[in-house]
């Protein structure tokens, strides 16, 4: 009698136990979707991680409601720039995430007179930056600072909305090895201060029948 190949006898093996594919099926289900979270956890971990914008200190360049992406891996192939924003940890409680523009760089001379700011003597351009006379403006040392040198290491952060920010000119220097990542993208933008809900779910269903709550023309915008 001819012996049968190798695929008949599977075949033959498959329908004689088919509460076995039943379990097979299950686990392979199961196993892509362990890879999924495993890849996931990977990718939120090493490569990209999103953040959600709870306040105005970074604006105009930066909305509240503003859904962005941060690159984790980047400064692992290039030094941190002047201009840069980044997420980092809050020096004062680290269970916060900040985010801010980097001003000053290790071995800078940083000086403010005013709304100048100087870097090694030279008045730095920042079309970014904005001033409303808010809190930060009636504190006079916040206006008038140094000049110091940054030290290794280290970063002098500022928020774009100059007088709503909390930033170095309040807790100091940053150390660069708290920083997360650096934001490269708007991804998701909406009007969270018109949804007159907290829950996740009707928040979620009011969005989809209220359109208009999301700013559509900010949605893929670049963070620079």
């Amino acid at each position: 009698m001819q012996r049968p190949r190798d695929d008949e006898v599977k075949r033959e093996t498959e329908q004689a136990r088919p509460a076995s594919v039943g379990k097979s099926v299950l686990r392979e289900y199961a196993e892509a979707l362990i890879v999924a979270v495993l890849l996931a956890l990977v990718i939120r971990t090493f490569v990209v991680q999103a953040f959600k914008i709870p306040s105005g200190s970074m604006l105009p360049t930066l909305q509240i409601g503003d859904h962005i992406l941060v690159n984790k891996f980047i400064y692992a192939f290039r030094p941190i720039q002047r201009g840069d924003i980044i997420v980092f940890k809050f020096p004062q409680d680290e269970t916060r995430d900040f985010i801010k523009r980097v001003i000053g760089l290790p071995g800078d001379t940083l000086e403010i007179r005013g709304k100048r700011i100087l870097i090694n003597g030279i008045p730095l351009q920042e079309p970014y930056a904005v001033y409303s006379d808010g809190p930060f403006a009636r504190g006079g040392d916040r206006d008038q600072l140094g000049p110091l040198v940054i030290p290794p290491g280290q970063l002098f952060m500022m928020g774009d909305n100059r007088d709503h920010s909390m930033d170095s000119r309040v807790w100091g220097f940053l150390d660069a090895r708290k920083i997360k990542g650096k934001a490269f993208i708007v991804y998701f933008s909406i009007r969270s201060e018109e949804i007159p809900y907290t829950s996740v779910l009707r928040s979620v269903l009011y969005v989809v029948t209220h359109p208009l709550v999301i700013r559509w023309g900010r949605l893929g915008t670049l963070v620079d």
